[in-house]
């Protein structure tokens, strides 16, 4: 008896199943919900939310909101952050001053957890929406945040 018992059962939840899955289909929005993405990527719009890789934006002026306090640094779980720095005598002031000569980011490290930007006392870096990151080289994964011949805007101290 529980032989016809269990195949009433395994029907059933078949059925229920099935029942889920045509009701969308029917419900379904017009139009198709499949984006089509190597022809969309002029049209392609990733979610807010969407956590691409971290990025320290510029100005025009080639500044950036960095100090180099190395908050991120710590805050990474993996050490996909890594920040060269020295510290250099400040014309204005005579005193010397950390300067960042490099803002490493090891993309192909990170679990964008996001706590480096979290801990990111100034908001210097944020994610960005770039999604293609697919490359042959591991390399290439290993990007310097900050520009070339770029500089902390004035007003922003450690």
């Amino acid at each position: 008896m529980s032989y016809f018992s269990d195949i009433y059962n395994g029907i059933k939840t078949l059925l229920t199943g099935m029942s889920v899955t045509g009701g969308y289909f029917i419900r379904a929005r017009k139009g198709s919900l499949t984006q089509q993405y190597p022809d969309n990527r002029e049209t392609l719009k990733m979610f807010d939310r969407f956590r691409g890789e971290v990025v320290m934006p510029h100005d025009k002026n080639n500044e950036h909101y960095c100090t180099g306090c190395q908050s991120c640094e710590i805050a990474c779980p993996n050490g996909s952050i890594e920040i060269i720095w020295d510290r250099a005598v400040d014309p204005e002031t005579g005193k010397k001053k950390k300067k960042i000569d490099k803002h490493i980011y090891h993309l192909s490290m990170c679990t964008m957890c996001g706590l480096c930007i979290e801990a990111c006392p100034t908001d210097a870096i944020v994610w960005a929406q770039n999604y293609e990151n697919s490359v042959y080289d591991r390399a290439a994964l290993t990007k310097v945040l900050n520009q070339p011949g770029s500089v902390v805007k004035a007003g922003i101290e450690d």
